[in-house]
């Protein structure tokens, strides 16, 4: 019997969601008392809510869970203090998303020398709202010819805007028609044009902590059939640069629920977007990955807090520039940057640890989600998603996918 007790306590700071916080409550539930080094550690998790605080008030929670604060501010700078002041766990830092969006993330992995397609920064469709933009504009801006910069790239691109975020204002331009049209519905947003890629597969990569599963992505599918299920659709030099780039960059930037997108062309993986703030973990999306997902998010969590892991707000950047700037190769290079991402994220410690303190959770969790509660669950979110003459057709969509995952456990590697 354990000589001590630890109660911990795990911060969801939520926005429209319902379907993973109700999964991530019911695992956490499974988790139980562990028993690690003579302590007893209880985990519960609550909802937080939004409300004045004072700059020195203290904070009950150890971990904090963060979906919101990339668009809400008020929680963003209450994250901020409690990483800063109470030394809270923030599985994703809110410091480096707010300055570290997609064009810095573009920057630092251009640096690093991944393959990240031709990309080029336009100045603002439409002013500023700043008075000074008159002046400033007539006096500084350079002209400059869309169309010339646009043939240069090469027909298809895209373009998108420079902080990103659920394929806000991206838009795949085929001719200088698209392009000015494009231009010209930007408004105040800031452009990137980028190069694509006659790629082979788009592949989407859903990090939590030292976990990845890089999933087979079809963004021209509706949002319930983008996610395919299709086991080693990549060769295995993409599938470990897949791996790689995504844990790469969550390392580099300190964040731990992110998911990273690339196009592959047979042994060559090109990021494009890996700076997700709120990555997509509806059971609705994710289906068939849905229970991995929810599964890792409680193992890394529980992890943290147990282990007594802290935050760090500060990046240790020049470690990979050191490796950017030597002489090795391009695989070399990758080795060594994963080699850094997996000490950041304590990746061989993590999985031996979960295995001894964890073990039993993969099983309760392949039995609750082939039971009654995970289908209640299902059913309410179909019935709050799709309109009611298609509810009966997801329902078995959906179902029919989670019961494969059920079927395929101890089957088919859980994680690459």
């Amino acid at each position: 019997m354990a000589a001590k007790t630890h109660d911990h306590l795990i911060g969801l700071l939520l926005g429209a969601e319902e379907d993973w916080p109700q999964a991530f409550e019911q695992i956490l539930r499974f988790v139980g008392p562990l028993d690690v080094d003579g302590t007893e550690h209880r985990l519960a998790s609550e909802r937080l809510t939004i409300e004045p605080f004072d700059l020195r008030d203290p904070v009950r929670t150890g971990l904090v869970i963060d979906r919101l604060a990339h668009w809400y501010f008020h929680p963003r700078e209450w994250l901020k203090k409690a990483a800063l002041v109470n030394r809270t766990y923030l599985l994703n830092s809110p410091f480096t998303f707010q300055s570290m969006e997609k064009h810095s993330a573009y920057c630092a992995m251009i640096r690093l020398g991944l393959k990240v397609p031709e990309t080029i920064l336009v100045p603002y469709k439409n002013p500023v709202d700043n008075h000074r933009w008159a002046y400033t504009s007539a006096r500084y801006n350079k002209p400059f010819d869309l169309d010339v910069i646009a043939a240069e790239i090469g027909y298809p691109l895209y373009m998108k805007p420079f902080d990103g975020g659920g394929w806000r204002g991206v838009s795949r331009v085929n001719d200088p028609r698209d392009l000015h049209m494009a231009y010209d519905d930007s408004g105040e947003m800031l452009m990137h044009l980028q190069a694509t890629v006659d790629y082979d597969h788009f592949a989407r990569a859903l990090s939590i902590g030292p976990e990845t599963m890089v999933m087979d992505f079809r963004p021209e599918e509706p949002m319930h059939r983008r996610y395919h299920v299709t086991h080693s659709f990549l060769s295995a030099s993409a599938g470990k640069q897949a791996v790689a780039v995504s844990r790469i960059v969550n390392a580099f930037f300190h964040w731990e629920f992110n998911s990273a997108e690339m196009l592959v062309k047979g042994d060559e993986v090109y990021p494009i977007d890996y700076a997700n703030a709120c990555p997509d973990v509806a059971v609705t999306s994710l289906h068939y990955y849905f229970p991995w997902a929810i599964t890792a998010l409680v193992k890394w969590s529980t992890y943290c807090l147990v282990t007594g892991r802290r935050t760090n707000v500060d990046l240790d950047t020049s470690r990979y520039f050191e490796i950017a700037d030597s002489d090795r190769s391009y695989d070399e290079k990758l080795d060594a940057y994963l080699a850094l991402a997996d000490e950041h994220f304590e990746t061989e410690r993590y999985h031996e640890w979960c295995a001894k303190h964890l073990g039993h959770l993969d099983e309760l969790v392949a039995q609750w989600v082939s039971g009654r509660d995970f289908d209640r669950l299902l059913v309410e979110t179909v019935r709050a998603t799709y309109p009611t003459h298609e509810q009966e057709q997801f329902l078995a969509h959906f179902r029919g996918l989670v019961g494969m995952w059920v079927r395929d456990q101890g089957r088919v590697p859980a994680t690459q």
